[in-house]
C-alpha cells in the first residue's frame, strides 16, 4: 500500500484497539491533539484531515496545555487510552517538554509527534531551526530524550515497520508505560513507501497481568507471617490494574490496615474500618501513626516518592519492607523485599500462600479509631469560623456537593495537601492529583483531558491563583469544544504555599506573596480572575464566604452540564491556613535560619536502607 509516512502513522493509530479494565474495547489512540505549523500541516496535518471523521482532531492554545490534557485523559482511563499531540520544530514541539516530563514522572502513556528539520539540510537553516555547529545531526527535539520513556527520529518511512511496535509495546507496558517521542521531519513525513497491508491490521491491547516469581512469594509471605503489625500501603499501580477491590480483599481476609499513596488515593472508601487515610507529608496522622509502629509494610504498585514517605521518616527504622510492583525498577529500591508483578495477580498468589492467617485485631481496629480522630481534626478545619474561607472549607464544600463518579484534581501549591489529607471519597477512584511532577498549570488542562475521558460524573479542577496564571489558555479550548468541568479558583494574593515553606524555616517573606514582589505601582493592578475566565468562554461565579462558596459551586455544576462549557468558581481565601499531617518534608536549610536544627533532627530519623534479615 503506497503512503506517505504521515498517511501510514495515521492509518497505523487507527488500527490499534485497547480493552479496558473492564473488558470494553475502546480505541487505543482515542484522539489528537494539535496545532499546526510549517513542520506538520502538510504532512501529518493533511494525513489527519482525511482520516478527520475517524480520528477526533482537537485544536489547543499552547502544546504545554495540549500535552497536559492527554496527561490527564490518560490517567482518567487508568493507561488504558493513548491521546496523540503533535506540533512543529522549534518552540512548539520544546513547549511539550515539560508535560513530556509530567507523563514522565507519573508513568502516564502520551504520544509526542513533534515536526523536525529536514533530513536533507537542503533548505538549511529554516525557520525555528536552531543550528548546533559540532552536530548537525541534533534537534531541539533531542530535549525529549531525557523525558521520555522511547525516542525515535523517523528518517526513513521503513523505519516504522520496526518503531511501531515499540511504540506500542511502551505505550501500554504497566512496566514502562510513558512518553513516547516520534520525532518527524517534514520532508520525511511527506515521503511514499509501499507499506504491507499487515502493519494496518487491527490488534487489541489488552491489560498485562504478569505473575510474581513463586519463590519471591514464599519469601514474602513468610515475613507477613512474623508481623504483628503489618501494613498495606497502595498506589497508583493498584488503580492501573484494576486491583483495588483485590486489595481490599486482601485486607479484609487478613485484617491488615490499608493507607493510600498519592496516587492511590480514593482507592479504599473513606468510611472502610480498615482504611487508616493518606500517607505521608500530605497525607494524615492517621496513616503516619501507623505508618510509625508497623513492624512489616507491604507496598503495593508505588514508587515510594518523598511526599509519601516524609522523606523516609514516616516508618520505623526496623521495618521490613516488601514492594509488589509490576516494574522491577521501583521494586527494589531502598533495598526491599522485591516481588515483580502485577498488583492483581500478586495479591491473589500471595494472599494463598498466607492462607486464612489474621493480625490481632487490636492492631486491625487502630485504623478506625485512628482514622477517627483525623477525621474530627478535618471537621474542626472545616468549621473554623472567619470571614474569609480556608482551602479545607473550601474543600469540604465541594466534596459535601460531589457525587461518587464526579472526579476531582488538583496538581501543586497548598491544594495537594488539602485534597490528600481531607477529601472523603466512596472507593470509585475519584482523584488525580499530579504530584508526581507538581506541574503548575496541570489543573487546568489537564482537566480538559479528563473530562472528555470521564464521562459518568461531573470532573471538578481545583487551584490557586499562581496556577491559574501559569496556564489558564485551555479554558477556552474546552469551552470552544464543549466539554465540561468545573474549576474553583483560590486567591490568596501570590504563591501562598511556597511562602510558607520559606516563613517555616526561618526565612524572610520575599517574592512569593504578591505583597513581597517588586513592583513599581504603590498599589499594584490585580487580576480580576472572574472576568478573565468569562472572556475565555466560561460561566463564571464568584464567592466571598464558605456559605457563598456552596452556592455557587452547586450554581457551577448546573452551568457547565446543561451549556457544555467549563463553569469557574472564584473565591477569596485565606493564605494562612492549612492541612497539616506533622510529617517532616528534606528541603535544604541553611545553617543560619532556624528551619536547621528541624533538619538536623529529620535527618537523624532518615531510614536510608530497609534491612531485610
Amino acid at each position: 500500500m503506497k503512503l506517505t509516512t504521515a498517511q501510514a502513522l495515521v492509518r497505523w493509530l487507527l488500527a490499534q484497539r485497547s480493552e479496558t479494565l473492564d473488558g470494553r474495547e475502546v480505541p487505543l489512540f482515542p484522539g489528537v491533539f494539535a496545532i499546526f505549523g510549517h513542520g506538520n500541516v502538510l504532512g501529518l496535518g493533511t494525513a489527519l484531515e482525511e482520516y478527520r471523521d475517524e480520528l477526533p482532531v482537537w485544536r489547543g492554545q499552547t502544546e504545554q496545555g495540549m500535552a497536559l490534557a492527554a496527561v490527564g485523559y490518560a490517567k482518567a482511563t487508568h493507561r488504558r487510552q493513548v491521546c496523540v499531540v503533535t506540533s512543529s520544530i522549534g518552540p512548539g514541539a520544546l513547549n511539550m517538554v515539560t508535560a513530556a516530563g509530567v507523563a514522565h514522572a507519573n508513568r502516564l502513556p502520551v504520544l509526542l509527534l513533534p515536526g523536525d528539520t529536514f533530513t536533507s539540510r537542503a533548505p538549511d537553516p529554516v525557520l525555528q531551526q536552531v543550528e548546533h555547529f559540532g552536530d548537525p545531526t541534533a534537534t531541539v527535539n533531542d530535549a525529549f530524550r531525557a523525558v521520555s520513556r522511547y525516542f525515535d527520529r523517523i528518517v526513513r518511512p521503513e523505519q516504522l515497520l520496526s518503531t511501531l511496535p515499540q511504540v506500542a509495546r511502551v505505550l501500554t507496558d504497566p512496566a514502562d508505560a510513558g512518553p513516547v517521542t516520534l520525532a518527524l521531519p517534514q520532508d520525511v513525513q511527506a515521503e511514499t513507501y509501499d507499506f504491507p497491508d499487515a502493519l494496518f491490521a487491527p490488534v487489541t491491547h489488552r491489560p498485562q497481568r504478569p505473575r510474581p516469581d513463586r519463590r519471591a512469594l514464599t519469601e514474602a509471605a513468610g515475613v507477613l507471617r512474623t508481623a504483628r503489625k503489618p501494613l498495606l500501603v497502595l498506589g497508583g499501580g493498584v488503580r492501573y490494574s484494576g486491583a483495588g477491590e483485590r486489595a481490599l480483599a486482601f485486607a479484609e481476609r487478613h485484617g491488615i490496615p490499608v493507607t493510600e499513596t498519592t496516587a492511590g488515593r480514593t482507592l479504599v472508601p473513606h468510611g472502610h474500618p480498615l482504611h487508616a487515610g493518606p500517607l505521608g507529608v500530605t497525607g494524615s496522622t492517621s496513616a503516619n501513626v501507623l505508618a510509625a509502629e508497623a513492624d512489616v509494610v507491604l507496598a503495593v504498585g508505588t514508587r515510594l516518592q518523598d511526599f509519601t514517605t516524609a522523606s523516609w521518616t514516616v516508618f520505623s527504622p526496623d521495618v521490613r519492607l516488601i514492594t509488589l510492583n509490576a516494574a522491577r525498577f521501583d521494586a527494589v529500591k531502598h533495598g526491599a523485599l522485591a516481588v515483580v508483578g502485577d498488583a492483581d495477580a500478586g495479591l491473589v498468589d500471595l494472599s494463598a500462600q498466607l492462607e486464612n492467617q489474621r493480625v490481632d485485631p487490636l492492631w486491625t481496629e487502630r485504623a478506625a479509631a485512628e482514622r477517627g480522630r483525623w477525621d474530627a481534626h478535618i471537621d474542626t478545619l472545616r468549621a473554623v469560623s472567619g470571614e474569609v474561607p480556608t482551602y479545607a472549607q473550601v474543600v469540604g464544600a465541594v466534596n459535601d456537593l460531589s457525587g461518587p463518579h464526579d472526579y476531582v484534581m488538583t496538581a501543586s501549591g497548598g491544594m495537594p495537601g488539602e485534597l490528600i489529607g481531607g477529601w472523603r471519597g466512596s472507593g470509585s477512584i475519584s482523584m488525580d492529583v499530579e504530584y508526581g511532577f507538581s506541574c503548575m498549570g496541570y489543573e487546568l488542562a489537564g482537566a480538559w483531558g479528563a473530562a472528555m475521558a470521564h464521562t459518568d460524573g461531573l470532573v471538578t479542577t481545583m487551584l490557586g491563583d499562581g496556577s491559574y496564571l501559569m496556564l489558564n489558555s485551555e479554558l477556552f479550548s474546552a469551552a470552544f469544544a464543549g466539554h465540561p468541568f468545573v474549576a474553583v479558583v483560590c486567591d490568596n494574593d501570590g504563591y501562598a504555599v511556597i511562602a510558607r515553606l520559606q516563613e517555616g524555616q526561618g526565612g524572610k517573606p520575599f517574592n512569593n506573596f504578591l505583597g513581597d514582589c517588586r513592583s513599581a505601582h504603590a498599589t499594584p493592578p490585580r487580576v480580576d480572575f472572574a472576568r478573565h475566565a468569562e472572556s475565555l468562554g466560561c460561566a463564571v461565579f464568584t464567592a466571598s464566604t464558605v456559605d457563598d462558596v456552596r452556592a455557587a459551586y452547586a450554581k457551577a455544576r448546573e452551568a457547565a452540564v446543561a451549556e457544555r462549557r467549563p463553569a469557574v468558581v472564584v473565591v477569596r481565601t485565606r493564605p494562612d491556613s492549612w492541612t497539616e499531617a506533622g510529617a517532616w518534608w528534606e528541603v535544604g536549610v541553611p545553617e543560619y535560619l532556624s528551619g536547621r536544627e528541624d533538619f538536623e533532627h529529620g535527618k537523624a530519623a532518615q531510614v536510608r536502607y530497609v534491612d531485610r534479615k
